[in-house]
């Protein structure tokens, strides 16, 4: 029976969630704070609304009457969540889940209270001067981060005291919602980091990608492969923890679990009830279901049969470098001429400095050097720029 899902959040992990929903039969209502966001351009119908205005989520909701709720950014109300669900309305991957990883705090303390799972130390701060403590306690350098914000939006490393102010202010204007509250963390000494895309499901199974490395920039995604290198123990300490805290949080879908993986072992560092930014690598056909696909038969109680190594793969992202309207693209045909290639621009309406515009898709054979895929995915993106054609109006 075909299904009604509302998305909340209407990005580029979005758009192609929907794309995968409809090539399985199912109908589409994109949501976004702004109008003709990515997910909207494919969706059946789409709302433009502030989701962090509950009755404005009520009145959607209402309207529209949706079988499945699939949040995919963190700036929503999602106390609501339990209120959906008592409708029988079903919550992507639940109510208690997105509750607990739209807000750092409550995830933190989950994993790391609650499950006992190894995270750098860490503290919390509502003020100035509760920061100044903080990074006292935790030491020099840490990090910080807003408890709800989303691809790196103010998060920055304090190595300095002069750094706390700036570090504070930066978090309150890249935050998302109306939690001025940060956390500070222990800066942790690890030799590459990965995300763990792991698949829950109706049946009770948990399946599990391959690791894909990544790396960030002020704690925003810009290049990803797979499968990242990592030893057989560290693999299977990333799947436990993965499984130990996708199991208490509960619900299907696919989870973008992060970790740091250093001399001394693995940390849990993150989660995200979604599709995950870096996991755009595998739509460079990495596994024969992307990470969207895994998502949309998750949630929709489809069977998958199996997660099958088929490509080694790489993406690095296009960034745009002004602010304005009416983004154009140049270097695509120089791209597109080079084999085992790809490239994905998302149709953002606007630009401003650093916003991620599209991603090079760079691929080979399961035996080839991966790290060799990453450099051309690299050079590749290198050659692509975006420009808006018209400027914001100072």
């Amino acid at each position: 029976m075909r299904k009604k899902i509302m998305l909340l959040g209407s990005g580029e992990l979005g758009k192609e969630f929907v794309i995968a929903a409809q090539r399985l039969g199912h109908y589409v209502v994109a949501v976004d704070s702004y109008n003709d966001a990515p997910a909207q351009q494919v969706a059946q119908e789409r709302e433009v609304i502030n989701m962090l205005d509950g009755q404005e989520l009520d009145r959607i909701v209402a309207k529209h009457q949706p079988d499945i709720i699939v949040p995919e950014i963190e700036a929503i109300r999602t106390e609501r969540f339990y209120d959906y669900e008592k409708q029988g309305i079903r919550v992507v991957p639940s109510a208690k889940a997105a509750n607990f990883t739209m807000n750092r705090k409550a995830i933190r303390d989950l994993a790391a209270v609650d499950l006992g799972l190894r995270t750098a130390s860490y503290k919390y701060a509502n003020t100035l001067e509760e920061l100044k403590s903080a990074v006292s306690e935790v030491g020099m350098p840490c990090v910080i981060k807003p408890l709800m914000s989303s691809s790196g939006k103010g998060q920055s490393v304090i190595r300095a005291v002069e750094d706390i102010e700036k570090a504070w202010a930066y978090a309150q204007n890249g935050k998302r919602g109306d939690q001025s509250e940060v956390i500070v963390e222990a800066f942790v000494k690890f030799n590459f980091e990965i995300t763990l895309l792991t698949v829950t499901q109706d049946s009770g199974n948990t399946l599990f990608c391959l690791p894909i490395g990544h790396r960030q920039e002020n704690g925003d995604y810009q290049e990803s492969w797979q499968p990242a290198q990592m030893n057989e123990d560290d693999l299977k300490e990333c799947q436990r923890m993965a499984a130990a805290v996708t199991k208490a949080l509960g619900g299907s879908g696919l989870w973008g679990v992060e970790f740091f993986i250093g001399d001394d072992g693995v940390y849990f560092s993150e989660l995200s009830p979604r599709p995950h930014d870096t996991g755009m690598v595998t739509l460079a056909g990495t596994q024969n279901l992307s990470e969207f696909e895994l998502h949309a038969r998750a949630v929709l109680g489809l069977p998958i049969a199996e997660i099958k190594h088929e490509r080694n793969g790489a993406s690095a992202v296009i960034l745009a470098d002004a602010e304005g309207e009416e983004p154009v693209f140049s270097g695509i045909e120089e791209v597109l001429v080079q084999p085992r290639t790809d490239v994905r621009i998302f149709g953002k309406p606007f630009t401003r400095p650093f916003r991620r515009m599209g991603v090079i898709l760079a691929y080979d054979t399961v035996d080839a050097d991966v790290h060799g895929v990453r450099d051309r995915a690299k050079a590749l993106a290198a050659l692509v720029s975006v420009r808006p054609s018209r400027l914001s109006e100072q």
